[in-house]
């Protein structure tokens, strides 16, 4: 779809081989702060089917070839998305891939049709949540839908 080069790093949509580091990176963050839950599982194990089969996408950012961080755009409605599973590997965080990776993610939705994104998270997760407020994402007193993650207790909401 589209590729970013912004200082090193690669912003860039899903292709085939990106599975394993889709799965490593999410299980990574994930079960560092929280435990894996079966909808956590479902997803990461098989992304094809459960994001991109259904009309969504996946991003990934890269340095060297490496892949150091990825985000998911799961269709929930028409025009509509769920921000999803992501993250960026423990080293790689506190330079800035987060925001490149969440801006190149929106402007991805935009291309896509989107006028609406959609994120559930946690307040473990205090310096993502800040990167999705600066971006424009707005507090919502709660889920649009019963939340399929017990750890979710925060719920945000872009209108493009």
């Amino acid at each position: 779809m589209e590729q970013a080069q912004l200082t090193g790093v690669v912003c860039r949509t899903f292709r085939p081989g990106d599975e394993a580091a889709f799965f490593r990176l999410n299980e990574d963050w994930i079960s560092k702060f929280f435990a894996l839950e079966p909808a956590d599982l479902e997803i990461i194990r098989d992304p094809g089917r459960h994001i991109l089969a259904g009309g969504g996408q996946i991003c990934m950012a890269e340095v060297g070839g490496e892949a150091i961080g990825c985000c998911a755009l799961i269709a929930i409605a028409p025009g509509e998305f769920e921000l999803a599973k992501m993250t960026v590997s423990e080293n790689s965080r506190g330079g800035g891939v987060g925001r490149r990776l969440l801006q190149f993610v929106i402007g991805v939705a935009r291309q896509m049709g989107a006028h609406r994104l959609y994120l559930e998270s946690n307040t473990k997760a205090a310096a993502a949540i800040h990167l999705y407020e600066q971006l424009g994402f707005r507090h919502l007193p709660g889920p649009l839908h019963e939340s399929k993650y017990v750890r979710a207790n925060v719920f945000m909401e872009l209108l493009l």
